[in-house]
């Protein structure tokens, strides 16, 4: 098997991670025709192209394997930069380097409310986390094209070489801000207003406002007036300003429910998603840290098999 220069995959990453070769360049601070070169001798050893110089630069389907080894060998150095600080906890941490990046995809939602406090520990141990957001339908694409070690995804099925666990359900409510709510919905969700109100989701990928609404009203399909704002606390800020409705996490509006400054106008129903961990099937110290670490939170915060669901928070009139 052949050997691969370690500067010619990090080279190969930070193509692909950055998008560009001059973006890439400024990362590993060389030239861009450095990165052009390295690149080049990669493909002359392998013996096919690694990236399409399309737009967006895409890697093709050896490219994606050897960004994965690339992933490996980071995961390898992380694993061994933890043994060595317990062998000598006065040690200098050589992991500032920005090729050092442990890279995850975790859903906004996800971001917003359980699992950045979940994983602050480790980012205090100096673990270099990158955390890449995305919809929950589409983390796992991030790790399916190996530019991630592991995901929070909606997917229940694992991936080839991959291992899986369940890590609960996120309930969703709709909800509004109080005088919002008295001028256009003063009844609450209906199928008479549905279609009237501004519905805020996180992009156009965001499906749960349709499901939300379909599960509700018990209508097969619907079409809804969108607003995007892409982060879970952007859309939260925007309901609290009377942009108009939103379904949120319970997790993340509980305490404006609690005290009034929004109100639940679906205040019978609750959308239920199901989260799951994916991550790479392999011995290291640092992947399993961090399966330990999601699934943990994850027990404290969702709801789980076999456990009653909180109760329906509802509206204050």
């Amino acid at each position: 098997m052949s050997t691969f220069d370690p500067d010619a995959l990090e080279c190969l990453a930070a193509i692909v991670e950055e998008g560009g070769f001059e973006r890439a360049a400024l990362r590993l601070a060389i030239t861009q025709s450095a990165v052009s070169q390295r690149l080049r001798a990669l493909e002359v050893q392998v013996g096919t192209v690694l990236i399409v110089r399309s737009r967006p630069l895409k890697a093709t389907t050896a490219g994606r394997l050897l960004l994965k080894h690339a992933m490996q060998m980071r995961l390898m150095r992380a694993d061994l930069e933890r043994d060595l600080k317990e062998l000598a906890p006065g040690a200098s941490s050589g992991s500032s380097r920005d090729e050092e990046r442990i890279s995850i995809a975790v859903n906004a939602d996800s971001i917003a409310t359980w699992a950045l406090p979940a994983l602050g520990a480790l980012a205090r141990e100096g673990l270099g986390l990158e955390i890449i957001t995305d919809d929950q339908d589409f983390t796992i694409e991030w790790l399916r094209e190996g530019k991630v070690l592991g995901c929070v995804t909606t997917l229940r099925q694992a991936l080839r070489g991959c291992r899986l666990v369940p890590l609960g359900t996120m309930r969703y409510v709709a909800v509004a801000e109080p005088a919002y709510a008295a001028a256009h919905c003063p009844d609450g969700l209906s199928p008479r207003n549905f279609h009237q109100l501004p519905f805020i989701g996180f992009n156009r990928k965001d499906d749960v406002p349709s499901e939300f609404t379909c599960g509700a009203l018990q209508l097969r399909q619907v079409a809804l007036k969108h607003l995007y704002v892409p982060s879970s606390e952007g859309q939260l800020h925007a309901v609290l300003a009377g942009w108009g409705v939103s379904v949120l996490p319970e997790l993340l509006v509980r305490d404006h429910l609690h005290s009034g400054r929004l109100i639940n106008i679906a205040p019978g129903h609750a959308h239920r998603v199901e989260l799951f961990w994916h991550c790479w099937n392999l011995d290291s110290v640092v992947l399993d840290s961090l399966t330990r670490t999601l699934t943990h939170a994850a027990v404290q915060a969702l709801d789980q098999p076999g456990q009653a669901a909180g109760p329906e928070l509802h509206s204050k009139k």
